[in-house]
C-alpha cells in the first residue's frame, strides 16, 4: 500500500461570476494534477446581494457542470428544453457536449445559500456528443455512515470500513468520481483510490491535522500517487469535497464557458454562439 502525500495546496480566490454571484473560485483548466477536474466553484451568500442576478442564459460547448447544494437551491432551464429545480442536498448535472445555452437561477425567498458548481472536462472524442441534463434529488444520493464518518456519493464507487456505495450520478465523466466527506473531530479514515488517479480534497469547513493539517478551509489540496488517502479531522469536525479520476492528458484551451483542445475549435465555438448555431 502507497499512501499519498500532499503535493501542492490551492486557495480558493474571491471573485463574482453570472450577474455578480459571490464566489470562491480554484482554477485549474491546465493543472495536470487536477485534470479531469478544471474548477471548483464555492457559493455562500450569507445575504441576498451576495446572489446577485444568479446565473442568467450563457453557452457552454465541451465540457461538463455539476451544481451540488448544500443549503438553498437553483432552478435550471436550457436550450434543450429541461427545467429542473434543486434544493438543499440535490444535484444538478449537465454535459454541454456540441452546445447547450442554460441558465441557474436561486430560487425565490432565498437570502443564504451554501453549494458547488464545478467543470469536469470532457475527452476530445466527446466533446462535439449530444448535449445532457440531469437532476438528482437528495434522497437518491448513496450514503454511508460508520462512527464519526459521514460519506455521500454523487458519483463513482465508494469504500468506508469494508462497506461500497456507487453514486447515483453514472452520466458524469467516466474517470471522475466525486463524494462529499465529513469527518468528526480527531475522526481519521482511509480511502482506498487506483495508483495513478488524480485525488483532490476540497475543504469547506473545519480542520485536517496531520500531514495536511495546513489546508485550511476554501483551499484545495493535491496528492501524489498512491492507492490510500488517509485523512484526519482536527480539533473540529471537517467538511469536504473529494475528487478522485483517471486524467483525461489533453491539450485544454478555454476561453469563457467553452473548453476545447485547440485554438481553431474555441474561435469555432464563438463563431456558432454568435451565428445562433450553438444549442
Amino acid at each position: 500500500m502507497k499512501h499519498r502525500t500532499l503535493q501542492e495546496i490551492r486557495p480558493a480566490q474571491p471573485t463574482q461570476d453570472g450577474a455578480g454571484v459571490a464566489i470562491a473560485r480554484v482554477a485549474g483548466m491546465q493543472h495536470a494534477g487536477m485534470d479531469p477536474v478544471l474548477m471548483v466553484d464555492e457559493l455562500r451568500a450569507h445575504q441576498r446581494s451576495d446572489l446577485g442576478g444568479g446565473f442568467p442564459p450563457h453557452p457552454h460547448r465541451g465540457m461538463q457542470t455539476l451544481t451540488y447544494m448544500k443549503q438553498g437551491g437553483f432552478i435550471h432551464e436550457d436550450s434543450q428544453g429541461n427545467r429542473g429545480e434543486i434544493t438543499s442536498g440535490g444535484v444538478q448535472w449537465m454535459s454541454a457536449g456540441s452546445g447547450i445555452i442554460h441558465s441557474e437561477m436561486p430560487v425565490k425567498d432565498l437570502d443564504q445559500m451554501h453549494g458547488f458548481q464545478l467543470w469536469f472536462n470532457l475527452p476530445a472524442a466527446e466533446k462535439m456528443g449530444v448535449p445532457n441534463y440531469r437532476d438528482i434529488p437528495e434522497a437518491d444520493i448513496a450514503k454511508l455512515e460508520t462512527e464519526g464518518v459521514s460519506l455521500r456519493a454523487i458519483a463513482g464507487h465508494w469504500s468506508l470500513a469494508g462497506s461500497t456505495i456507487v453514486g447515483p450520478l453514472k452520466e458524469l465523466v467516466a474517470q471522475a468520481d466525486l463524494a462529499d466527506l465529513t469527518l468528526s473531530a480527531g475522526q481519521t479514515v482511509d480511502l482506498p483510490a487506483a495508483l495513478d488517479d488524480n485525488l483532490l480534497v476540497y475543504l469547506y469547513e473545519g480542520a485536517l491535522a496531520g500531514e495536511y493539517g495546513a489546508v485550511q478551509s476554501q483551499q484545495l489540496l493535491v496528492t501524489g500517487s498512491g492507492d490510500i488517502l488517509s485523512l484526519a479531522a482536527g480539533t473540529c469536525d471537517a467538511h469536504m469535497l473529494v475528487f478522485r479520476g483517471r486524467p483525461i492528458r489533453e491539450a485544454v484551451v478555454h476561453y469563457g464557458p467553452f473548453v476545447m483542445n485547440t485554438r481553431e475549435e474555441i474561435e469555432q465555438a464563438i463563431t456558432d454562439y454568435q451565428a445562433g448555431r450553438l444549442g
